[in-house]
C-alpha cells in the first residue's frame, strides 16, 4: 500500500467564523460519501454544523444530466448553527450538470472548484451549454478553480493495478483530501473509515488512501490556492459528542423511551422515503427488545403496530404523507380503543405520492383533522435533527400517559440532515413506565416524580384528563440547545469546560 505523507503547511492560514460548502456531482460520483466524511472530520474538530443531503427522486437519471445531480451541503461555524445555509460559499462541481443545477444558488464572489476534465463538448451539450462556462467568462464574478481532478487522480494512482474506470472512481477521495487541506480538516477519521470499509479489498483501500493524501498534498503545492482556512471550534457545553441524523436520533429516542417505559418496542412499517432509515436503524437494535415488521403495505404496517399496543407493547409506525392518508382509519380505531400508538410522519413534497426526495411541512392539517368523526390526536414536532430524540421521548410519554395515538411530525430536511449531538444520560430522561396486566383490559401507568414532564402519581387506564401536577421539587430537564444521545459512534469527540 502506497500513501503520501501529509505535507507541512507553508501557506498563510486565514481564520473564518463560518463556511457553507456544497459538493455536487452525478449520483455515482460519491458526493454523499464525500460530504459525510467531511462532516465527520468537522465534527471531530468541535465546530457546530448542520447538513443538507439532496439527491434526485429518480432511481438513476441519465448520467451527466441536471436531473441526475446529487449534492451535499454543509454549514459549519465557530458559533451555534441552526440551518444548513441558503447560499454556498464554496461549490464543488464534478461536471457541467452540477454547475448548472447549483449556480443560481451561489452569491457573487463565491468559490467554484470544478473538474475541468468533465467539461467535454458532449457533457456540455447534455445540459444545454453552447460553450464551456469555465472558459467563456460566464463565471468571471466568482473565484473559479478549474482543475483536472479526474486526470490528476488517475496519475496519482499510476502505480496501482486497477482499471482506469476504477481509478476515476477515487476522484471523490482526491477532492475530499483537497478540501480537507483547504479548511484544515484532519484525515485520520477518513483513513480509519476507509480501512474498515475496504478491509477485504486491499487494492481498493490503497487506491482510496493514496487519492486522499494526493488531494491533500496537491492543495499544499499547487499555485491555484494561495491560502488555506481554519474555522475555530464552537463554544459548546462540555460532554462527549457524535454526529447524528434526524432519523437516527428519532430511532434512538424511540428505543430509549421504550427502555424507560419498560415496554417492548414493535415497529410496523412499509418502506417509504424519507422515513425508511427509521426502519433500517431499528432493525439493527433487536438487542434492546425491538421488533421490526416490514409490512406489505401501509395499512398492514399500522395494523401490526396497533395490534402490538393491544397486546401490551409500545406500537410505532413510520411513514410519510401518502402513508398517513392510508393509515387514517386505523388511527381513528386507536383513538376509540384508547391505545397508545406513535405515528411517525417524515413529511415530503406532495400532494398524492408527491416528491419522495423533496421536503415539505404540509401535513399538519392532515395530522390534526384527517380522520372521520371526532378523533383528536396530540402532535409533537422536532425543531432540528438532534431534537428528534427528545421529540420521540415526548411522543411516547404522551402516548403511554394518556393512552392515545400521537403524531410525531418530522420532515425530509430534519430526517437526512445531521449535527453534533451530546451523548446523554438516558437514566435521567423522563419515565412513565406502563405494564400490561394479563386478563385485564387496561394498562397501569406508573410515573416517576423525577421530572416535571411525567405524572407524579399512578394512573389507571382508560382515563382522560390532564396529568397531575408534579411535586414542587421537580424541575424541568436542561433547556440546552443540544439534546443528548443514548448511543456512541466512532465519530465522537469530548469537550470540557
Amino acid at each position: 500500500m502506497t500513501t503520501l505523507p501529509n505535507v507541512p503547511t507553508t501557506k498563510d492560514v486565514h481564520r473564518l467564523d463560518r463556511v457553507v460548502i456544497r459538493f455536487a456531482g452525478d449520483s455515482g460520483d460519491g458526493m454523499q460519501l464525500t460530504g459525510d466524511r467531511f462532516t465527520s472530520q468537522t465534527a471531530i474538530l468541535g465546530n457546530d454544523l448542520s447538513t443538507l443531503p439532496n439527491f434526485p427522486a429518480e432511481i438513476r437519471a441519465p448520467q451527466g444530466t441536471v436531473h441526475g445531480v446529487s449534492s451535499f451541503q454543509l454549514h459549519f461555524a465557530d458559533h451555534e448553527v441552526l440551518t444548513p445555509g441558503d447560499s454556498p460559499d464554496v461549490l464543488v462541481a464534478m461536471n457541467p450538470a452540477a454547475l448548472k443545477a447549483n449556480l443560481r444558488d451561489l452569491p457573487r464572489g463565491a468559490t467554484i472548484i470544478a473538474d475541468s476534465d468533465e467539461f467535454s463538448k458532449r457533457n456540455l451539450g447534455k445540459v444545454g451549454y453552447a460553450s464551456n462556462p469555465l472558459e467563456d467568462g460566464t463565471l468571471e464574478s466568482y473565484h473559479l478553480h478549474a482543475l483536472p481532478l479526474t486526470s490528476i487522480t488517475v496519475d496519482a494512482l499510476a502505480d496501482h493495478d486497477l482499471s482506469r474506470k476504477d481509478k476515476e472512481r477515487a476522484k471523490n477521495m482526491f477532492t475530499l483530501g483537497l478540501l480537507s487541506w483547504l479548511y484544515s480538516r484532519p484525515l485520520q477519521g477518513t483513513e480509519d473509515f476507509l480501512t474498515a470499509k475496504f478491509a477485504k479489498k486491499p487494492d481498493v483501500l490503497a487506491a482510496n488512501l493514496t487519492a486522499l493524501h494526493a488531494g491533500h498534498a496537491f492543495g499544499e503545492t499547487t499555485e491555484d490556492f494561495a491560502v488555506s482556512f481554519e474555522v475555530p471550534a464552537a463554544d459548546m457545553r462540555s460532554g462527549e459528542y457524535r454526529n447524528i441524523t434526524g432519523n437516527t436520533a428519532l430511532a434512538y429516542g424511540l428505543v430509549a423511551a421504550a427502555q424507560r417505559s419498560g415496554l417492548p418496542l414493535v415497529l410496523g412499517a412499509y418502506p417509504i422515503t424519507p422515513a425508511s432509515d427509521i426502519l433500517h436503524t431499528l432493525s439493527g437494535l433487536k438487542r434492546f427488545g425491538v421488533t421490526t415488521i416490514q409490512a406489505e403495505d401501509e395499512i398492514a404496517g399500522i395494523g401490526a403496530a396497533l395490534g402490538a399496543s393491544f397486546g401490551g407493547a409500545l406500537g410505532v409506525t413510520s411513514t410519510s404523507g401518502p402513508g398517513v392518508a392510508l393509515k387514517s382509519e386505523t388511527i381513528g380505531l386507536a383513538v376509540s380503543l384508547e391505545l397508545p400508538l406513535v405515528i411517525v410522519d417524515v413529511q415530503r413534497g406532495g400532494p398524492s405520492t408527491g416528491l419522495p426526495t423533496k421536503t415539505e411541512q404540509a401535513d399538519l392539517l392532515q395530522a390534526m383533522y384527517g380522520r372521520n368523526g371526532e378523533a383528536p390526536v396530540p402532535i409533537v414536532a422536532p425543531r432540528w435533527p438532534s431534537d428528534c430524540f427528545d421529540a420521540a421521548l415526548e411522543a411516547v410519554r404522551i402516548a403511554t400517559t394518556y393512552r392515545t395515538p400521537v403524531f410525531l411530525l418530522s420532515d425530509g430536511y430534519l430526517a437526512n440532515g445531521s449535527e453534533p449531538w451530546a451523548i446523554p444520560d438516558v437514566d435521567a430522561s423522563p419515565t412513565c413506565a406502563s405494564t400490561w396486566r394479563p386478563g385485564r383490559t387496561a394498562w397501569t401507568a406508573t410515573a416517576t416524580p423525577s421530572s416535571s414532564r411525567t405524572c407524579a402519581t399512578p394512573r389507571r387506564w382508560p382515563a382522560r384528563g390532564p396529568c397531575p401536577a408534579p411535586p414542587a421539587s421537580s424541575t424541568a430537564s436542561g433547556a440546552s440547545r443540544r439534546p443528548t444521545s443514548p448511543a456512541t459512534s466512532p465519530t465522537t469527540r469530548t469537550t470540557t469546560t
